[in-house]
């Protein structure tokens, strides 16, 4: 068995904020679904919405058309599904989300969880993203801790009643926790976190969170100020604007695609060949981490980002334009969906000005540049999955061939093979296609081959395939399956011996 040292934990305070990161996209990321439903439910049935346009007062778009009831305007102001969905659906589903997996991914800390949430919900004047970002996971995290006192120690015949009144009576207590603190709390912080932006917005210094915002996204840590603060915010801007610029400051590929255009025109080497297909990864498929290893490769293109994303706001800000909900993933594509019909042009037109100031920024440097090595790009993408914790399966097709984390065997038939990581979504599902699609055109079609979040797995599947860093956490929640640890999820010759496996374990179909 080939097996490689163990790598070094990773300490400081950027791991923190990566791991606090990933955390609240874990939460939020599940329910974006219902996030993109509300934004295009919104769409079309608010007064100004896509199925009102031009107004009036005709026999099926008028005040007291369907279209009213629905949306909740004109003659039934206060109902509809719009309101009530952001109001109460999508923070329970987060708190949910939040306190099921702070029960080991038990039901009942999710239930919990969403009690505590309905209490921080009733008891404030805004939707409570962040009130349900708190409460949720103190739910199902306190559950946990309740249910170990009396583990083992219910006589039998009273679990089911012991169970179900200690999960009623402490979601009691914690909607009321929620309702006196959380509640209050969180309207005082969203009003003093919309005052900042306002004064950002009136000052016309909004550009200037790119000079963060950028950075943050080659350094991973996007998604605590992503899902933490601009999501929320977003969301509550929207719910009463119709539309929200916050959305746009993180998730718009402009900068990234101007980036990776450069590289087109004036790279060289690796990263110039790699370049187009990094950037349809990015601009239509939204895994902007494809181009965090050529700013990483040449660190002065931060300054590129930096324009690209400045120059994008400054272009919503002109035109007023801003998105419905989130766009997630940033794709071209969930922009264009989430965007309202009046900030159809000022949201293309920041694509195309941030994309072009990029663009020109990145190839002014890379023309400068007089090095005579193209830039180490495998080696850039090494420090990018260094700093993550965990390799990027987009990012990964940049390098070469990675090496070998540890090598498995089995002796029974694989029938049930998981690729697992932080989030389950994104870059691990095309992980999990290449896995697929090798295994099937091997003629083991009987083989399932799915992507999921490590804090998901049941110790019910026969194979799971994950980075060498993840390993040791996929094989706590797993522990009777096989494991195999790689390093490169695009090329790993892992792929090659976990087929060869399949065909010596698996009888032909």
């Amino acid at each position: 068995m080939a097996t490689t040292s163990t790598p070094a934990a990773r300490t400081g305070a950027r791991v923190h904020v990566q791991r606090f990161g990933t955390f609240l996209s874990n939460m939020v990321l599940p329910n974006i679904g219902a996030f993109i439903a509300w934004g295009l439910i919104t769409a079309l049935f608010i007064e100004n919405g896509w199925l009102n346009l031009g107004g009036g007062d005709n026999a099926w778009l008028g005040s007291g058309s369907w279209v009213a009831e629905f949306g909740g305007w004109g003659d039934f102001a206060g109902g509809g599904v719009v309101g009530p969905m952001i109001t109460y659906l999508l923070p329970l589903l987060i708190g949910y989300t939040g306190g099921r997996m702070m029960y080991d991914n038990n039901i009942r800390g999710g239930v919990v969880g969403a009690i505590a949430t309905m209490g921080a919900i009733a008891g404030a004047g805004v939707p409570m993203f962040l009130g349900a970002m708190i409460m949720g996971p103190l739910g199902g995290w306190s559950m946990k801790k309740l249910d170990a006192l009396w583990t083992h120690k219910i006589r039998p015949g009273f679990e089911m009643l012991v169970n179900n009144f200690s999960a009623g009576i402490w979601g009691m207590i914690l909607a009321i926790v929620g309702f006196v603190v959380a509640g209050p709390f969180v309207t005082w912080f969203s009003a003093r976190a919309e005052e900042v932006i306002d004064f950002l917005v009136s000052n016309s210094l909004l550009p200037l969170t790119s000079v963060f915002i950028e950075p943050a996204k080659v350094l991973f840590l996007n998604n605590a100020i992503n899902q933490g603060i601009l999501t929320p915010l977003g969301t509550n801007e929207a719910a009463s604007e119709g539309q929200s610029i916050l959305f746009l400051l993180e998730a718009n590929p402009a900068a990234g695609a101007g980036l990776l255009l450069a590289f087109m025109f004036f790279g060289k080497g690796a990263a110039r060949a790699s370049a187009p297909g990094a950037l349809l990864i990015h601009f239509v498929g939204g895994i902007h981490e494809i181009y965090f290893p050529y700013v990483l490769m040449k660190p002065k293109l931060i300054l590129a980002m930096i324009a690209g994303g400045m120059t994008q706001i400054f272009i919503n800000l002109a035109f007023d334009s801003g998105l419905r909900a989130p766009a997630a993933p940033g794709s071209i594509i969930a922009v264009l969906i989430q965007t309202p019909g009046g900030s159809y042009i000022g949201v293309i037109l920041s694509v195309i000005g941030g994309a072009a100031a990029s663009f020109a920024v990145a190839a002014v440097l890379l023309k400068m540049d007089k090095a005579e090595d193209e830039g180490d790009l495998a080696a850039a993408t090494t420090s990018m999955e260094s700093m993550k914790g965990k390799t990027s399966i987009a990012s990964s097709a940049l390098g070469g061939g990675g090496a070998v984390a540890t090598a498995a065997t089995a002796t029974q038939e694989i029938r049930t093979i998981v690729f697992a990581c932080d989030a389950g979504m994104g870059s691990s599902a095309m992980g999990a296609s290449v896995l697929r699609k090798k295994i099937h055109d091997a003629g083991h079609t009987e083989v399932t081959v799915v992507n999921k979040a490590i804090s998901n797995l049941e110790d019910d599947v026969d194979l799971v395939v994950t980075h060498q860093d993840l390993t040791d956490r996929a094989r706590l929640k797993t522990p009777s399956a096989v494991h195999v640890s790689v390093d490169n999820f695009m090329g790993s010759p892992r792929y090659e011996e976990i087929v060869e496996m399949v065909q010596q374990n698996n009888r032909t179909t």
